[in-house]
């Protein structure tokens, strides 16, 4: 098996204040990271200012700090200020715990913590890029991102998905806290930033770099080292079917990708409204559909001849 090298990690850097700037007159208040752009089945969001629990609603801000909590067969797709996606995938709890962005200075930090349950992160796809910190902590693993797509899952369902990988096998788990990772990089029909990027994973005083498609690291428990594996096909529909934010036909062909092409999709509609807000109308949750159209007359452009 090829052996992909590990480094000691360093010190984490030291926490920043808990701060938003805001980039949108749309979303003017104090500590907003974002709105609420996708919400499927049962979603609530633990307010951070109140300690209420609500339900999310489409098109709603999300706010530094509050902690959102999803059902079975539930996810929730967050547009951040800085256009990057977070999908919160089923039976999970997240945190987004630090968000500073400056869109003058083309800077960001943006910090999110995953307690259980499926997630998957989409770097911004805007002009600018900007720059900075953008990381992802599980119970036992940290996750920095260097503009790229990727996936995971913590608990129970990630130590399922791993044992069942011949790179892995059984090992000593932890059920609560076991995380796999994986890169995904861009979709074959992505458009804009299509670098594939990386991400670095850190646990047990080691860092793993995934910087191929479909690498993966699975950290088993507390102060274990990520194992470095390419996921199984079979690995990542079992990983996809946690994180699905619209159903597809024919169970998500296109080698796995049909999941990411259609998040990508939602997340360009989901920006109009962020900063512009032309196209609220147009968006729906999902579950609700679209009105068909009816196919061109015939001997037109567009229809048959």
């Amino acid at each position: 098996m090829k052996r992909w090298p590990f480094r000691p990690a360093g010190r984490a850097a030291a926490a920043l204040a808990c701060t938003s700037l805001v980039a949108s007159p749309l979303l003017a208040q104090a500590n907003s990271v974002g709105i609420e752009a996708a919400i499927r089945n049962k979603v609530e969001i633990r307010a951070a200012a109140t300690k209420k629990v609500k339900p999310a609603v489409l098109h709603d801000r999300a706010f530094l700090g509050d902690q959102v909590q999803t059902d079975k067969a539930s996810q929730l797709q967050i547009l951040l200020l800085d256009r990057s996606t977070f999908t919160v995938g089923a039976s999970a709890r997240v945190t987004i715990d630090r968000f500073v962005y400056d869109p003058a200075a083309n800077r960001r930090d943006v910090g999110i913590s995953v307690a259980r349950g499926a997630f998957r992160f989409m770097s911004g796809r805007s002009v600018g890029k900007p720059t900075g910190p953008v990381s992802v902590r599980t119970p036992v693993a940290t996750i920095g991102i260097r503009g790229t797509i990727f996936e995971g899952v913590v608990g129970e369902e990630a130590e399922k998905i791993a044992e069942r990988e011949p790179a892995v096998g059984k090992v000593k788990s932890d059920s609560d806290d076991a995380s796999l990772i994986v890169l995904r990089g861009p979709g074959p029909r992505t458009q804009g930033d299509t670098i594939p990027g990386a991400i670095d994973v850190s646990a047990g005083d080691r860092t793993a770099t995934l910087n191929e498609a479909d690498l993966a690291a699975y950290v088993p428990r507390r102060g274990a080292a990520p194992i470095v594996f390419r996921l199984s096909p079979a690995g990542l529909l079992a990983l996809q079917s946690l994180l699905r934010t619209v159903p597809e036909e024919g169970g998500g062909g296109n080698g796995g990708h049909g999941s990411r092409d259609a998040l990508i999709g939602a997340a360009g509609v989901a920006a109009e409204i962020l900063l512009g807000g032309k196209n609220k109308r147009n968006v729906q949750s999902q579950g609700q559909k679209q009105p068909s159209k009816p196919p061109p007359p015939r001997g037109s452009p567009n229809g048959n001849q």
